[in-house]
């Protein structure tokens, strides 16, 4: 056992309104962030699959109609038009997947201004990481 120096000591620390508004405000980017990390790793993996069927499509036969699935439902496509649609998703997806990265990083950077002050006001007495 040793003594806690003075800093270390986890005595009654105030918190102001405007203390509990920047703990708010970096718990909500925080949401924010996990649901966004979710949509971008569920958009990620759509891509790869996507990459990879069009891979498929490449070996496929051109006389052979590729069966395309729309919603719930298969259609008959040829192979020119299916290869057309598969590029068309992967333009979209790839263009979420940017928006998704750059609201990520966003909301990083806002978190990261507010683990400044919020570390700086409460040191070791808030915990602002992920498990």
């Amino acid at each position: 056992m040793r003594m806690l120096e003075k800093d270390e000591e986890e005595g009654d620390i105030q918190v102001s309104w405007q203390d509990q508004q920047n703990i708010n405000t970096f718990s909500k980017y925080n949401a924010k962030f996990q649901d966004l990390e979710e949509t971008y790793e569920a958009k990620k993996t759509e891509k790869e699959y996507l990459d990879d069927l069009a891979s498929e499509l490449e070996l496929a036969d051109e006389d052979e109609p590729v069966r395309y699935r729309i919603g719930e439902a298969f259609v008959s496509l040829s192979l020119e038009e299916a290869q057309e649609r598969i590029t068309k998703s992967q333009q979209e997806l790839e263009s979420e997947i940017e928006e998704l990265k750059k609201q990520m990083d966003e909301a990083v950077e806002k978190m990261d201004g507010l683990k400044k002050v919020l570390y700086a006001r409460f040191g070791n007495a808030i915990n602002l990481e992920k498990d």
